[in-house]
Parts: structure tokens; C-alpha cells; sequence
């Protein structure tokens, strides 16, 4: 996985995907870099890494399924679902992808998810960026909430904020590809 990680950060650097100097976070946090996974994730080769990066740990797991937080997850989930189907003679069965709104549908079924989750499956929560852990919260909520186990947490880039050490104290499995270090450096992770 760490060579596929590494092409995935040398790729987010040539895309443009992260980018170093200074810059305002939503938050309103300076940050020394700016990391946006969809440059990452919607790109053709990129997509197709993130999905060969992250499948395996997936299916150690034992996940089902796999699903986060729209928008950042979308394209992440999808790549995931494609490569797993595409890989599907050589390691398991193919994995449905589902989306996880940020707020229910005011109309029809007044749905929180969107797409094919199995009740009670085994499930995997991805999001493109861990800073707090706020947005994975959410899906993983709206999982469990749906009657599935969340038996794996991923992130694209650990901005090592806060987040991934919330969700290993409350006992979710978090494994990022990339992490930024103490310097503000982003490193492959593993």
C-alpha cells in the first residue's frame, strides 16, 4: 500500500491537489499547506489509486460496504466500489458504495443515506480530510443509526488535529493513506 500511497501524494502535489504556504482553513486556522482531495480523487489515475489504496485494508476488515460524508466521500466511495468490483475475482466480492447527507431529506422517504446499504452490514466510513473528525462522526452516526457496525474508519490526508485520536478513543479502527507531521509536512503513512 505505501508505494501506492506514495504515487497518490506525488500525484496530489503534480495535480495541485496540495499545495504549501499560507493559507485560511474554514475553520479559520492558518495552515501551512491545503490539501483538497477532490483534485485528488476525481482525477482518472487518482481515483483509481485511491480505490486500489484503500480496498485492501476494506476488506481486511470485513466491510460490506463503505460510505462517508457527501461531497468529500462521493468520488472516494465510488473509486473504492469500481476497483472492488474490477478486483472482484482476485480477493472478494464486490463493495457497494453509499453516501451519508448532511442533513435528511425534508421530502419523500426523508432519507439520511443514499445508495445500496445492506441492514446490518459491516461497514467502512472514508472521508477525503481528518481535522477534528466532525464529518466522519456524522456518516459513522448515520450508519450505526441504520443498524450497521462501522468496522473501519479511512481519510485520504490526518491533518493529526485531533480527529483520528478521537476516533481511536472511542474505539473505531482509523487508518489515514497520508498524515501531516509536526513540521507541516505531508508524509505517506506506514
Amino acid at each position: 500500500m505505501s508505494d501506492i500511497s506514495q504515487r497518490l501524494l506525488q500525484l496530489a502535489l503534480d495535480k495541485g491537489a496540495l499545495r504549501y504556504g499560507d493559507f485560511t482553513l474554514t475553520s479559520g486556522r492558518k495552515s501551512g499547506y491545503y490539501f483538497d482531495g477532490r483534485l485528488l480523487s476525481l482525477d482518472p489515475e487518482g481515483a483509481y489509486l485511491v480505490g486500489q489504496a484503500l480496498l485492501p485494508g476494506i476488506r481486511a476488515a470485513g466491510a460490506q460496504a463503505i460510505g462517508g460524508p457527501t461531497l468529500g466521500a462521493d468520488p472516494i466511495v465510488t473509486a473504492v466500489a469500481l476497483v472492488s468490483h474490477l478486483e472482484g475475482g482476485a480477493g472478494g466480492t464486490a463493495i457497494p458504495a453509499f453516501i451519508v447527507r448532511k442533513e435528511a431529506k425534508a421530502h419523500g422517504t426523508g432519507q439520511a443515506i443514499e445508495g445500496p446499504l445492506p441492514p446490518g452490514c459491516r461497514t467502512a466510513i472514508v472521508d477525503d480530510t481528518c481535522t477534528t473528525g466532525g464529518s466522519l462522526f456524522q456518516a459513522i452516526d448515520a450508519a450505526e443509526a441504520a443498524g450497521c457496525t462501522v468496522v473501519k474508519v479511512l481519510a485520504l490526508l490526518d491533518r493529526q488535529e485531533g480527529g483520528g485520536a478521537e476516533l481511536r478513543r472511542r474505539g473505531y479502527d482509523f487508518t489515514p493513506l497520508l498524515a501531516a507531521n509536526a513540521a507541516g509536512q505531508i508524509e505517506v503513512v506506514g
